[in-house]
């Protein structure tokens, strides 16, 4: 690489450097969802006038302050400044790190959708900003997607301006950095060809998501699904277009309008107001967290289950894994080591296999951090694959920046193979009806 002016097809493009590697932070990867493309596919970008400089994060999409469980998630991830950058909704952007030396042949790509419920959370926490993988020649991108009510209205008004859009509108966003990712990642020497999709929590149901649908046919090569997503699916739930109606007609009527027009009006304060009634309505019926992708016929066919017994999802390498406190895992599961998140991604593996595919590589994550009680709650993993222990404000030992190295290990051989070995690491088996293979991913501690 070296260079931290890149031509593209937008225009010039300059990173900075930043520990070893070079960063290009805020890439706009479409147009501001504003106006009359609020509740619209993305849009593509404009060309750049001059060099555009991608010395900044972008800004955060549209989001509330959370009440986090047992209020961990607020100092774990959420509390450096950084990650504080503005709230609009022009904040459609991407951000790359590429290793800072001239490297040969055209290196991986790994491309990480965050998770937050698809009510929160940006692709600069502190936990992603990383130049480990750039050290493992392996290029990472971290996108932002539209979240909560702009993320996945569905309402008849839409789906008679745009059917494929309607309810999956984060959906088309990711595809559609994705699409970026591939038409431009040559240029930051990048192999297009060799794209690794992997996510945590809703950026998991989000791979998982982008696994079933045709909209995604060719453009990656791996997955890796962490802490949702499987099969049975656990987390994830299908979102019928019925549903999703009913979800948009109460959002019409708390705004108190009569046309798509007027909503696209609404300030974003309103629009936030809504969707946090919806939420706490919905969380009270017990159904659950009511933004999600939606089943409309196009850009899902089917519920997540039918199209992995139907063999719909593309046939590609997959990693898929879980933590020992997950979330809705209960406290026996946590004794006895054996959850129905764990059992789900298990259930992945083996229906590849049965389908007549390569069965999966499952991880279990089980080191309890340091510093608390938490255990190794739903999200704990990402200090370790990410290699940002550093960032951290836990009391991290040599044994945790072991396994994070160790993680790290399997996490970049995957993604610039397919396979998690190479020979030096313990040998990761895929998980199948013959040999339920589970590798474990715990601090090897000294006593």
């Amino acid at each position: 690489m070296a260079q931290i002016i890149i031509t593209t097809k937008y225009g010039q493009i300059e990173g900075i450097r930043e520990e070893g590697c070079i960063v290009f932070k805020g890439i706009p990867y479409a147009k501001p969802p504003i106006g009359d493309l609020r509740f619209a596919a993305p849009v593509e970008p404009e060309a750049f006038k001059g060099i555009y400089k991608a010395d900044y994060f972008g800004n955060r999409c549209p989001q509330t302050q959370r009440d986090f469980p047992q209020d961990i998630y607020k100092k774990e991830f959420y509390s450096e400044p950084v990650y504080a950058t503005p709230i609009s909704e022009d904040s459609l952007s991407l951000n790359i790190w590429v290793p800072d030396k001239v490297c040969e042949g055209k290196l991986p790509v790994a491309f990480y959708i965050h998770g937050g419920a698809f009510l929160g959370g940006t692709g600069h926490e502190v936990e992603f900003r990383t130049n480990a993988y750039a050290q493992r020649n392996v290029i990472l991108i971290t996108i932002n997607y539209r979240l909560g009510l702009l993320g996945f209205f569905a309402h008849p008004w839409v789906y008679g301006e745009d059917a494929i859009a309607c309810g999956n509108y984060a959906v088309l966003d990711q595809i559609a950095a994705l699409k970026w990712v591939r038409m431009n990642i040559a240029e930051f020497g990048g192999d297009p060809n060799n794209i690794t999709i992997f996510g945590q929590s809703a950026g998991a149901m989000s791979v998982q998501t982008l696994l079933s649908t045709s909209y995604t046919k060719g453009m990656f090569s791996k997955v890796i699904i962490q802490s949702a997503g499987g099969y049975p699916s656990v987390l994830q739930r299908d979102i019928s277009l019925e549903e999703g109606f009913e979800i948009g007609k109460r959002a019409v009527e708390l705004a108190g309008i009569s046309s798509l027009k007027e909503l696209r009006n609404l300030s974003i304060e309103r629009i936030l107001e809504i969707q946090e009634s919806i939420i706490m309505e919905s969380m009270q019926a017990g159904k659950g967290l009511p933004f999600a992708p939606v089943i409309n016929g196009h850009v899902l066919e089917n519920g997540y289950n039918w199209l992995a017994e139907n063999a719909k999802t593309h046939d590609v390498p997959t990693m898929i894994g879980s933590t020992r406190n997950d979330i809705m895992v209960n406290e026996e599961e946590i004794r006895n080591c054996n959850s129905k998140m764990k059992q789900s991604c298990i259930g992945w593996s083996f229906m590849q296999e049965k389908i007549g595919r390569v069965p999966s590589y499952v991880y279990y994550f089980r080191r309890d951090l340091p510093g608390d009680t938490s255990g190794a709650f739903h999200s704990s993993e990402l200090w370790y694959m990410f290699g940002t222990l550093k960032n951290c404000w836990r009391p991290m030992t040599d044994g945790d920046y072991e396994l994070s190295n160790r993680m790290l290990g399997y996490w970049t051989n995957f993604m610039k193979t397919g396979n998690p070995n190479d020979g030096i690491l313990t040998e990761w088996k895929t998980c199948s009806s013959k040999d339920t293979f589970v590798m474990e991913l715990d601090a090897k501690l000294k006593h």
